[in-house]
């Protein structure tokens, strides 16, 4: 098959900051697409799910990640199979469950007992070679964790969906980040094609808190201004990440939690960083990473990254 296109840079998009932050709605559940993100792939979900289940309708063309955010004993059913994760009470809980597929079949979601929430990636399939032709559940155990970052710029990234994982245009990973801690940092961008150093990727956020009344600040920028906006995000709340430089930082005395889907055309995470910021990379080496690190324990460690 061909390998797809690699677009030089991401859409124009102006949309102003009150669109680029989503409210959960009353139930809790957020949704987006592509038209309404403005950009060319990435369809994104947080569904609540209660006692009686829920479905997710059929996507011609896509490929799908679920991540169980909170829930526990929870079932999959679509066409051709049903699958069964793990699942957790919470993101600060246990390392999460996932469930990827190859296309976009009609779903069935079901939680033993109590409510819970997934999320839901979506995209359109490119057509690239290399990618599996079957689901693959993701379970606690295989997710890799890496401690990145030093002293107050240190975070826990759980890889779910990595760049060498056998999916098309889908990379899901979260982020826990300490009370008063950035993450995201230095600043970094992934709005061009300039590899090896930088590959166009639509992102989003999804925040979740160890308290759920606690807040966090993201900031989202391009170099020269022409956008700079700055959020309160609470739990629930989605950011969409056009293009531009994206911090985070999380409120002392509130540990943080975010999901990024993102989609591409090539199965990386090369970014770029402020270089206004960048020095502070060089610093890492004599500093120790945040020892409340891990916020969520696993079986096996990565090595930390420079990121």
């Amino acid at each position: 098959m061909p390998e797809p296109t690699i677009h030089p840079r991401a859409l124009p998009n102006d949309r102003p900051p009150d669109d680029l932050r989503i409210r959960p709605a009353t139930d809790g559940g957020v949704a987006l697409d592509p038209t309404g993100a403005g950009w060319r792939y990435l369809s994104f979900e947080a569904r609540p799910v209660g006692t009686g289940g829920t479905v997710i309708d059929a996507a011609d063309g896509q490929e799908t990640c679920i991540v169980v955010v909170a829930g526990r004993d929870v079932r999959i059913e679509g066409e051709g199979g049903s699958w069964q994760l793990d699942g957790r009470t919470g993101p600060f809980d246990a390392l999460p469950s996932a469930l990827w597929l190859p296309d976009g079949r009609r779903l069935r979601i079901d939680v033993g007992s109590g409510a819970g929430v997934v999320a839901i990636a979506r995209a359109p399939r490119s057509g690239r070679d290399g990618v599996a032709s079957e689901a693959i559940v993701v379970r606690p155990e295989a997710v890799v964790v890496e401690i990145r970052g030093a002293g107050n710029a240190s975070r826990q990234i759980n890889h779910i969906i990595a760049p060498s994982f056998p999916a098309d245009r889908l990379e899901v990973v979260e982020v826990l980040t300490p009370s008063g801690n950035w993450s995201s940092w230095p600043p970094h961008k992934h709005d061009v094609d300039d590899m090896p150093d930088e590959a166009v990727l639509e992102e989003v956020y999804h925040y979740r808190f160890r308290r759920p009344e606690a807040w966090a600040i993201q900031r989202v920028y391009r170099a020269d201004r022409s956008r700079d906006a700055i959020w309160e995000v609470r739990d629930g709340d989605v950011v969409i990440v056009p293009d531009g430089y994206h911090p985070f930082s999380a409120a002392h005395g509130d540990d943080a939690y975010y999901l990024n889907a993102l989609a591409g055309d090539r199965r990386t995470m090369a970014c770029s960083f402020d270089p206004d910021l960048n020095w502070v990379r060089g610093t890492w080496d004599s500093m120790e990473p945040d020892p409340r690190l891990p916020l969520v324990a696993s079986t096996g460690m990565a090595a930390p990254a420079p990121g």
